[in-house]
């Protein structure tokens, strides 16, 4: 069976930083699309990051330049390093993989881990 954990999440000071990881077991997510989304209370799930197999990643606009994210293959897994976190970035992040070309949108994937919670508060 194919299956995503994440793990990693935690509670930060705005301005601190958190790596999360995304262990798959079942399949290899080398070559294929993985993204990690997040959705915070009240608010739909929103894609954070993705990338095609082992070319450019993608961002969303409010993330750039502060999440990075990365894979390692020999571990067949998937990490989000997340500086400069923000209060709004407090949500629940998920790792998922998928095929499509519109990386944003939740219905390209079909395999999701269970979340793991990133909360940034003073």
């Amino acid at each position: 069976q194919e299956h995503l954990v994440e793990s990693g999440g935690g509670s930060v000071q705005p301005g601190g930083s958190l790596r999360l990881s995304c262990a798959a077991s079942g399949y290899d997510i080398e070559h294929i699309l993985k993204a990690w989304f997040r959705q915070a209370p009240g608010k739909e799930r929103e894609g954070v990051a993705a990338r095609y197999g082992l070319g450019s990643p993608y961002y969303v606009d409010s993330v750039k330049g502060r999440f990075t994210i990365s894979q390692d293959a020999a571990k067949n897994t998937m990490y989000l390093q997340m500086n400069g976190l923000k209060p709004e970035d407090t949500a629940v992040y998920y790792c998922a993989t998928g095929s499509g070309a519109s990386w944003q949108n939740a219905d390209m994937y079909n395999n999701w881990g269970p979340g793991t919670q990133v909360t940034v508060s003073s």
